[in-house]
C-alpha cells in the first residue's frame, strides 16, 4: 500500500540527537550534496511546493528537518553536504551530527541519496551507497534534473550509475518540473516501512 505523502506535514527541526522526535516508527533520510535537488525532490514526491525550503544558495539547509508522512511514518531532510559558504568549524559540526544520525537513529530504514544526473557519484555519494550497503540500511539513488538530457543520454546516464552500485541499491530518474518518477520514487519509500509481522528495520540491521 502506498503511503499518503501528499498529506504531509513539517514535524520539527533539529540541532542535535536530543532534539529528533521518538526514535520509533519509520524514518526515511534524503540526502545529497548541496544543489543536487534535494529539496525540489522533496516537494514534488508531497505534491507541496514550499515543504521543503529550496535555496539558490548551496548549503541552506543547517538542520535535520523531519516530516510526518504518517503518525509512525516520517521523511527526513538531512543537510546538503558540499560548499555551503559557512565557517570550517560549523561544517564540522554539521557533518558529525548527520553522522551520528545515521548511526545511532534506530528507526532509520533506508536513505535516499540525492545526485544531479549529469553530475553523479560524487565521493560523497559514493560515500553513502557504500556506507548503506555495509549496514544494512535501504539505499535508493535518485538521479533528479533528469530533463537536463536527451532520453537517450539520460538511459545511458542511468545505466551508468547502476553498475556502479551495489545489488542490494536501487536507482531511478527523476525530474519535478517535467513529472518524471514520481510513482516509482513512492513504491521504493513505501516498501521501506515495515508491515505488521516482519522483522524491523533500523539498528536491529546495523549491528
Amino acid at each position: 500500500m502506498s503511503l499518503p505523502f501528499n498529506t504531509t506535514q513539517f514535524l520539527t527541526s533539529a540541532s542535535t540527537l536530543k532534539q529528533c522526535p521518538p526514535d520509533q516508527g519509520s524514518e526515511f533520510a534524503f540526502c545529497g550534496r548541496s544543489n543536487a535537488g534535494k529539496s525540489s525532490a522533496i516537494n514534488y514526491v508531497t505534491r507541496q511546493g514550499k515543504l521543503a525550503r529550496t535555496s539558490k544558495t548551496p548549503g541552506r539547509t543547517q538542520l535535520i528537518n523531519f516530516f510526518e508522512v504518517t503518525p509512525d511514518v516520517r521523511l527526513v531532510d538531512l543537510p546538503g553536504f558540499g560548499y555551503a559558504k559557512v565557517p570550517e568549524k560549523m561544517r564540522e559540526e554539521w557533518h558529525r551530527f548527520i553522522d551520528q544520525y545515521l548511526r545511532h537513529r534506530d528507526s532509520l530504514v533506508g536513505v535516499v541519496v540525492v545526485m544531479d544526473i549529469r553530475h553523479p557519484l560524487r565521493e560523497f555519494d559514493q560515500g553513502m551507497v557504500h556506507w548503506a550497503a555495509e549496514t544494512g540500511i535501504g539505499c535508493h539513488v535518485l538521479l533528479t534534473k533528469c530533463d537536463k538530457l536527451k532520453p537517450g543520454r539520460r538511459n545511458q546516464a542511468l545505466m551508468d550509475v547502476q553498475r556502479h552500485l551495489p545489488d542490494s541499491s536501487t536507482c531511478q530518474v527523476l525530474s519535478s518540473t517535467h513529472d518524471i518518477g514520481r510513482d516509482a520514487l513512492i513504491e521504493t519509500l513505501s516498501g521501506w516501512v515495515t508491515e505488521p509481522g516482519t522483522p524491523e528495520s533500523g539498528s536491529a540491521r546495523r549491528v
